[in-house]
């Protein structure tokens, strides 16, 4: 691992079993969360992992966060192989890597004053010398993300959902963390606010040195923030791409799906535009399709899809793509 990497994700694996019974379960089935994913972040960058409900995408983060066990991979974060590690030998990690939230409201407590859920990682980690200490440490936070001091001692719902998703990015920031895993930390909030938020995100990194994970189901909400972006489907990455790259020229049709989804401002060219024609719905992590998972919905799929399930390919240039259209893409 380089020594500008602040976590890399090797073969991750998370596998829920599906348990019938009462007293006596016994496992039937297994979920295929996530199947076998691999990136790595350097500090400072922001990498999006873009797909639909289900592809795995939140579980990724949590795993790791290590709040989900994996069950095979590596994760590696900031040169610590921290994939097997106990509750006991996580807590100083947990300081460095933090989360924010998709909803501002259900992952704030409704009876603690801001004061207190802000300060909340500086009193369970005794990061805070003093009483004046950690109120001066709120009122840092609290400012740093466009909120009056003043205000410390409301509870969340005197604050608009904009304000609130500050406050949850504020205690994510309090013990000043390295990685910091945004689940869909807009998706909640109205589209006029999205933008302000997103920029917020984009400010506190310049002037803090920050590395996102920032995980949306929307390839519009990552297009500003993300240096790179993994697109998955059911539980595996299908593309991995610079944004750059991957909005000028997508390489799997999952990927084109997702950015011709995408409205356009003009509503004559919004009327003009083709689309790719995806079929169907997601299929199941509990029973994924046979060879490529994304085939049945494909309008570009052969016969080899049906049956040959494509791996990951580098293409180089940190570029990659699982699709059999791509098998020979030599990055001209």
């Amino acid at each position: 691992m380089g020594s500008d990497e602040v976590v890399r994700v090797e073969d991750l694996k998370v596998h829920f079993p599906l348990l019938q019974g009462v007293i006596f379960q016994r496992r039937v089935a297994t979920v295929l969360a996530v199947d076998g994913i691999s990136f790595a972040l350097k500090r400072g960058g922001t990498l999006g992992l873009v797909g639909e409900s289900g592809c795995g995408k939140s579980t990724t983060g949590l795993a790791i966060l290590r709040m989900l066990e994996p069950t095979a991979g590596r994760i590696v974060f900031e040169g610590e192989d921290i994939t097997a590690y106990d509750k006991a030998r996580m807590r100083p990690i947990r300081r460095r890597m933090q989360m924010v939230y998709q909803d501002p409201y259900g992952s704030l407590n409704p009876r603690m004053q801001v004061r207190d859920i802000i300060g909340e990682p500086l009193r369970v980690h005794g990061a805070a010398a003093s009483a004046q200490a950690y109120r001066e440490r709120v009122s840092q936070l609290m400012h740093l993300v466009g909120l009056l001091p003043d205000m410390a001692d409301r509870y969340p719902h005197e604050f608009s959902g904009g304000q609130r998703q500050r406050i949850g990015i504020a205690r994510a920031l309090a013990l000043e963390p390295a990685l910091v895993i945004c689940d869909e930390p807009v998706s909640a909030l109205d589209v006029s606010i999205q933008a302000q938020v997103v920029n917020l995100f984009m400010e506190l990194q310049e002037r803090l040195g920050l590395t996102y994970i920032f995980i949306a189901h929307n390839l519009a909400v990552v297009r500003h923030i993300c240096d790179r972006i993994a697109v998955m489907y059911l539980g595996r990455i299908v593309e991995l791409a610079s944004r750059a790259e991957l909005y000028k020229t997508p390489l799997h049709p999952y990927t084109e799906a997702l950015l011709a989804a995408i409205p356009v401002a003009d509503p004559e060219i919004e009327a003009r535009r083709l689309r790719p024609i995806v079929k169907g719905e997601v299929g199941s992590a509990l029973n994924p399709p046979s060879g490529c998972r994304f085939h049945p919905r494909c309008p570009k799929a052969m016969d080899k899809c049906r049956s040959v399930d494509p791996a990951l390919t580098d293409l180089g240039a940190g570029r990659a793509v699982a699709c059999h259209l791509h098998a020979s893409f030599d990055g001209a």
